[in-house]
């Protein structure tokens, strides 16, 4: 009886250390490391974007301004310039602070989800990390991120062209537009676009806030649903630019940083490659999401309406051949090196002094 009971602390005693370190397993896992994941991934997406601001917003101009305007903004560097001239420093970062608003929670919830899934595909550890499972995993954590925050990428696109001098298309215009008249016969959307060269305009100062713009869209294009318009294309461009952008980074790591070759220039080169790849192969998604975000901006006013993706699709290689389907690509790729490098550099820097080894 005595060895029989003396046996049973025996057996108990390393059943509990293993129970103990299972718990304690379960608990760094689900709490320590998703926070860092969030903190480091919100961190990387506010530094990425603010860097490359201006060329955002540059972007998102010409991607939208009408094809057969006089007053394009053509070129990046005369572009970047007159954006100056117009509208100072502010002109540079219009839009930034609901861009950073948004992408916070966006590149936290894309780094999160990408981590969790990584983990998830490969069993925890006991399977392979190939690139079938990185594209999986990122093309999941995209289409996550853009559900979770797309109505304010819809308030910052409409904010960052809002304010940019870009003609009208000549068109017949119902006499409730808010178009005015300029000397030379030109039409310039006054309700949607303010100058410090145009003093005259018909949109209140309130609509060129978050809050004012969001209640715009609301109230002129069908409530909440307006703000989710091109939310189906947006998903599906950003799926396989995430996926490509996440497996291309992994894989060029190898490459670019082996062990004992982990320099600065070289984490951000690895970056700045992984960005400009897979920007380059799913551009034309992010043109027509653009365009679907302002198809019902001022009545109109911008030339176009379409009524659905593949209308808009079909449209654009109408009018404008396929090179309208990259519109905008040169100043999207001279922001997208600086952008991704920066993102992933800082996260990889953050997450490091947040996960304990």
């Amino acid at each position: 009886m005595t060895s029989t009971q003396s046996s049973q602390p025996s057996q108990a005693k390393p059943i509990s250390k293993v129970m103990a370190a299972v718990n304690g397993q379960k608990q760094s896992f689900w709490m320590p490391d998703i926070a860092s994941y969030f903190i480091a991934g919100g961190a990387a997406g506010a530094a990425s974007r603010t860097v490359v601001s201006p060329l955002e917003r540059l972007k998102i101009i010409q991607q939208v301004q009408p094809r057969t305007s006089d007053a394009q903004y053509k070129g990046v560097w005369r572009s970047l310039v007159r954006m100056w001239n117009e509208e100072g420093f502010r002109g540079f970062m219009r839009g930034n602070g609901i861009n950073c608003l948004r992408i916070v929670p966006y590149s936290a919830v894309q780094f999160t989800t990408y981590e969790q899934l990584k983990k998830w595909f490969t069993g925890y550890g006991t399977k392979e990390l190939d690139t079938p499972k990185r594209l999986a995993s990122g093309a999941l954590a995209g289409i996550t991120s853009v559900c979770a925050t797309y109505p304010l990428d819809l308030v910052r696109s409409r904010l960052s062209i809002a304010t940019a001098s870009i003609s009208l298309q000549a068109q017949e215009v119902p006499p409730t537009s808010s178009v005015m008249p300029v000397p030379g016969g030109k039409q310039t959307l006054s309700s949607a676009y303010h100058t410090s060269t145009l003093k005259q305009t018909l949109s209140k100062r309130a609509d060129l806030t978050v809050v004012g713009m969001t209640l715009k869209v609301m109230r002129e294009e069908g409530g909440v649903p307006g703000l989710y318009r091109g939310l189906v294309t947006t998903a599906v461009g950003v799926a396989p630019y995430v996926g490509i952008n996440f497996a291309a980074y992994e894989a060029l790591r190898g490459v670019v940083t082996p062990p004992g070759k982990t320099s600065v220039v070289r984490k951000l080169a690895c970056g700045a490659l992984a960005g400009s790849i897979s920007q380059t192969l799913t551009y034309p998604f992010d043109v027509l999401r653009r365009k679907m975000q302002v198809t019902g901006m001022a009545h109109g006013g911008l030339g176009y309406h379409y009524n659905g993706a593949f209308d808009a699709l079909g449209s654009i290689i109408r009018t404008e051949g396929f090179r309208g389907l990259y519109r905008g690509l040169w100043p999207n790729l001279l922001k997208v090196a600086p952008s991704i490098a920066t993102s992933f550099f800082t996260y990889e820097l953050v997450k490091e002094q947040l996960v304990t080894p």
